[in-house]
């Protein structure tokens, strides 16, 4: 080998120049991100006392590499459960924080003159925060216990889904130039359509592919099926008109669904920090810093915008979403800086060609300003509260606190909703399935028809009775297939108020059926063939083999919900003596009618409490705290009793308020320094239910109510006529419009609250 290519040369110095910088940037405990840039400008050609990179064209292509591999990264760490858990508060409070700073940052380009197209990606660019920065400030100043912080969590979670969207909005704004609201509502349902589609097909299939060649995937394998799975979701979702980066993201998200997503993320972390390094290295190459001084009013300007407008659009959402002032003002606090997101949202402009090259040290000059402010904003988030809570009128504080409580005040959730929700998830579901399958018959099916059968009849009733074939399964359940059994058949029997839109319903969804069929007819036959034989005919074939159909249908369901919950039910395989011993524990994350909220924490094996039972320990009437579970090795206590005792490396669930766990948390970590295990959870949550007449607790005792037995939990706290006793006595008894808090498992209060009238079990002491 006679010399060294140019990209062995660049990629040496572009490594070599972001290890330095990452040494320091360690040493100085300050992100990463930040050293990669600074990197990226040290070999730039815009500094000629450093080295330069020479083949800048084979550069971008690996920096193109590595954002696909941040975002297949990013959603093998996402889940769509995972988004469907997100609290309410957390969903509110992003949206409306996102909705304004991208209003605002638009605005705010026209206002310093710039162009449509640089002012809408300065919106994009604002539109989520730094998860990275966010996380390293809670843990330097070890505040990650504390409850606001999961809202924190749930707010930059849908930030991160809405920015990656909104890069194939701006994507497709910026090949187009079109900005009319139709053909913004076009791309909108385009995107939705094809996402459902991936989404479905890939949990179909991809789950079942794993698990049949589990016995031949080591390591290497499984990190060349990723990385294969992955591009070619890319160029499926670019030939559908889409970026790289969503089909990269959707892969991810599809394969965060399978037993192996934790595999697959640990084995594909190198090679994401590798060309992720690449790709943040290359963004410094960009910086001019004759631009950075030609452009620090615009600086100044989005920075003042990202800590201010993010500071006062997440306080209005938070506190829309009934959040208390106080947790209201941490968050708002707490994601006050621009994310990793801003500079690949500013890639793709340059990239697409239609931003101008000062966004990049605008984008650079803002993210340093916040990344060094956020640990400080955090740090002077509860005394801005104390400031804001002595200036603010005592009645202006009681609106907001009642706001917040109102809030609060659940009510059963009906069962027209539970009715609607599963006639949607039916209809929605088998409709895309249906289109997409007319849409491969139409672009594969037909012209290859064509190509071989000169006979048109022919022609056409072969493509019809194959297509219908393979589309009658999601035909008959467009058209048939019940909804919520229980629910249907509550509403069912009362025949005054809801029979009635019930057969409404049934019959439209019927006559959408039939107008399907009779419009793919129609595509291959005469309008009245298509009316008067094609369509009968198949109707009739439906009803007649409906049976044949249905039990079809529900092995494709089955095997689809199964791929889908792949991950609990392995869970659930490999609990030995307790079924639900594996699985992990998830705490609520919306808990605010009081502050409590609950807390993972690991026994130190030298604490003088080890071997001494709840009852001696006495934390409940001493701290106010309770204990949800023990979990211990591959055992788990749900709920454990006043003999229960506490030993060495035991895992306990504390509930408990932020003040409650400041008294507490040093009893608990006597003589220790044992971290606080805040892993995700599951299956234990913190649940409020209203006493109703769905449940039909009225009148009974918490001891006569078989809480304990029938939710493997126990009741934490009662809200009645806006008082709340906390730790209420068994003898205690439930009135109507009572808001019970139970800690216990997610499935077994969900069905005490829908059970109906029960006997009651024989209760343990509470």
């Amino acid at each position: 080998m006679g010399h060294l290519p140019g990209l062995i040369e660049d990629l040496a110095l572009i490594l070599i120049a972001a290890a330095i910088t990452t040494l320091v940037f360690r040493r100085l405990k300050q992100p990463l991100v930040l050293g990669y840039i600074i990197a990226g400008f040290l070999i730039s050609p815009y500094l000629s006392l450093t080295p330069t990179v020479a083949d800048t064209e084979n550069i971008e292509t690996l920096a193109e590499m590595g954002v696909i591999f941040l975002l297949f990264s990013l959603g093998l760490e996402f889940s769509f459960k995972k988004l469907i858990r997100v609290g309410g508060s957390a969903s509110i409070t992003a949206f409306v924080e996102i909705i304004f700073i991208m209003i605002a940052g638009f605005y705010l380009g026209r206002w310093m003159g710039w162009g449509r197209m640089d002012s809408l990606f300065l919106g994009g660019m604002l539109a989520s925060s730094s998860t990275m920065i966010t996380i390293k400030a809670f843990e330097e100043l070890k505040i990650k216990t504390q409850q606001y912080v999961r809202v924190v969590f749930g707010v930059l979670v849908v930030q991160d889904i809405v920015v990656v969207l909104l890069m194939v909005l701006l994507s497709t704004l910026a090949v187009s130039q079109q900005f009319q609201g139709s053909e913004m509502f076009f791309t909108l349902a385009k995107l939705i359509f094809f996402l459902i589609l991936w989404f479905i097909t890939g949990i179909f299939l991809i789950p079942s592919l794993l698990r049949r060649a589990k016995k031949l995937l080591d390591e290497e394998t499984l990190l060349i099926l990723s990385l294969g799975l992955c591009l070619g979701m890319v160029v499926v979702a670019t030939q559908a008109g889409f970026s790289a980066e969503l089909g990269a993201f959707i892969m991810g998200s599809i394969l965060a669904e399978t037993t192996k997503a934790e595999k697959i993320e640990h084995i594909l972390k190198p090679v994401k920090d590798l060309f992720g390094a690449i790709f943040f290295v290359s963004i410094g190459m960009l910086i001019d810093p004759q631009g950075i001084v030609a452009y620090r009013w615009p600086v100044l300007w989005v920075t003042l915008l990202t800590l201010f407008g993010k500071f006062f659009s997440t306080l209005l959402g938070a506190l829309l979403s009934g959040q208390p002032l106080k947790q209201s003002i941490q968050v708002s606090m707490s994601i006050s800086q621009v994310g990793e997101f801003t500079f690949i949202v500013a890639t793709l402009g340059l990239t697409l060609g239609v931003t101008s090259k000062f966004l990049f040290p605008v984008a650079v000059g803002a993210s340093a300003i916040t990344t060094f402010t956020t640990p400080y904003m955090i740090k002077f988030s509860e005394p801005l509260y104390n400031y804001i809570e002595k200036k603010m009128p005592p009645r202006w504080l009681d609106r907001l606190n009642s706001y917040s409580f109102s809030t609060q005040n659940i009510q059963a959730e009906s069962r027209w909703k539970t009715v609607m929700m599963s006639y949607m998830n039916i209809i929605v579901t088998n409709s895309i399935i249906l289109l997409a399958l007319m849409l491969i018959s139409v672009k594969f099916f037909i012209p290859f028809l064509d190509r071989n059968i000169d006979n048109n009849l022919l022609r056409s009733i072969i493509a019809l009775v194959a297509t219908l074939g393979v589309a009658a399964p999601f035909l008959w359940a467009l058209m048939a297939k019940k909804p919520d059994k229980t629910a249907y058949k509550e509403l069912w029997i009362q025949k005054k108020y809801s029979r009635g839109p019930l057969l409404i319903l049934e019959i439209s969804r019927v006559i959408a059926g039939i107008l399907l069929i009779g419009f793919w007819v129609d595509r291959l036959f005469t309008t009245t063939i298509a009316i008067l034989v094609a369509v009968p005919v198949i109707v009739v074939v439906l009803i007649l083999f409906s049976n044949k159909i249905k039990f079809f249908y529900h092995r494709i369901e089955g095997r689809f919900l199964s791929n889908l919950n792949e991950r609990q039910l392995l869970a659930q395989q490999i609990a030995d003596e307790d079924e639900l011993a594996q699985k992990k524990l998830r705490p609520q994350s919306d808990l605010s009618p009081w502050d409590a909220h609950m807390i993972s924490l690991e026994v130190n094996p030298h604490a003088e409490y080890i071997g001494k039972t709840l009852a001696e320990l006495g934390w409940r009437e001493k701290f106010g705290i309770n204990i949800a579970y023990i979990k211990r090795g591959g055992n788990l206590i749900y709920a454990p009793n006043r003999f229960n005792r506490l030993l060495p490396f035991d895992d306990v669930g504390v509930i408990a308020t932020d003040e409650q766990m400041q008294t507490f948390k040093p009893v608990f970590e006597e003589a220790s320094s044992v971290e606080i295990n805040d892993r995700p959870a599951e299956d234990i949550i913190l649940q409020k239910m209203v006493v109703d007449e769905n449940n039909r607790l009225k009148g009974l005792t918490i001891r006569g109510s078989g809480i304990r037995e029938r939710t493997n939990g126990l009741v934490v706290g009662i809200e009645r006529n806006k008082e709340r006793i906390l730790n209420p006595d068994s003898d205690t008894q439930f009135e109507w419009g009572d808001i019970i808090w139970i800690v216990g498992e997610r499935e077994k209060i969900r069905r005490l609250n829908g059970a109906g009238a029960q006997k009651p079990l024989k209760a343990a002491d509470q």
